[in-house]
């Protein structure tokens, strides 16, 4: 019986595996808004019923899409930070960005499912926001530590901001100054605005020297959720950045 159960558990691995891959092609092909699950049935020689025991609806197999999307996407940057993960912040944060941009010129249909246009009539539930905020918990990290060492520089934030900064502080971060935490929210979508202008080809004709570009916005965005002070000697992060440095 205990084999039995094995050979089943293995087989829905399998087929939920296949199923996933079909719709991704489909996902290249017709985008989102298209992806049928009877198409997938019909390419897979499936019956329409038989693949509704593993997703009941469309929008179950979106979510099971979506949330690989993001846990491919967070575990690339967390690979990367841990290769640098004895360096300074600054190298640590570019480290993530620039995998992140990787990740999405490598997977530009899956980085249009997570960050492109919303899919007409379907709204993310609550269980995808685990993988969605593996590189947003990675980056407040990384300005966490920083914090809690040299410490970070702090914008001033206009009198009519600070109610709602101390609330998103509250709510994402609240060991970090208000001002950060401000930073940090605008830097993850000044990041995600970055990639997808290349992703989806608005840097074309703008834009030649994509990489070294990439990078120097990554430090700009280090700069301005207050990671402004020096590397360590033998540091390999990007350079230009000020001696500012700030307490806690």
């Amino acid at each position: 019986m205990t084999t039995a159960r094995g050979v089943r558990a293995r087989a829905r691995i399998e087929v939920t595996a296949a199923i996933k891959e079909e719709a991704r092609r489909q996902l290249a092909a017709e985008g989102a808004a298209k992806l049928s699950l009877r198409a997938v049935a019909r390419e897979l020689g499936m019956a329409s019923s038989a693949l509704y025991r593993y997703f009941p609806s469309r929008d179950d197999l979106l979510t099971a899409l979506i949330i690989d999307a993001y846990d491919s996407l967070g575990e690339s940057a967390e690979t990367a930070h841990a290769e640098v993960a004895t360096a300074g912040p600054r190298e640590r944060w570019i480290a993530v960005c620039v995998a992140a941009r990787h990740w999405a010129l490598e997977h530009p249909h899956e980085y249009a499912l997570i960050y492109g246009s919303p899919v007409p009539g379907y709204t993310a539930p609550q269980t995808t926001v685990p993988a969605a905020s593996r590189v947003g918990l990675l980056l407040i990290g990384i300005v966490r530590d920083a914090h809690q060492g040299k410490g970070v520089v702090r914008t001033p934030l206009p009198a009519g901001l600070r109610a709602e900064a101390r609330r998103m502080a509250a709510d994402l971060a609240p060991d970090l100054p208000s001002e950060a935490v401000v930073a940090l929210v605008a830097a993850w979508s000044q990041l995600y605005g970055l990639i997808g202008f290349e992703v989806f080809g608005q840097f074309n004709r703008v834009v030649e020297d994509r990489e070294e570009f990439f990078r120097h916005a990554a430090d700009q965005l280090a700069h301005a959720v207050g990671l402004v002070y020096p590397e360590p000697a033998g540091a390999t992060g990007a350079t230009g950045g000020r001696s500012d440095r700030a307490g806690s």
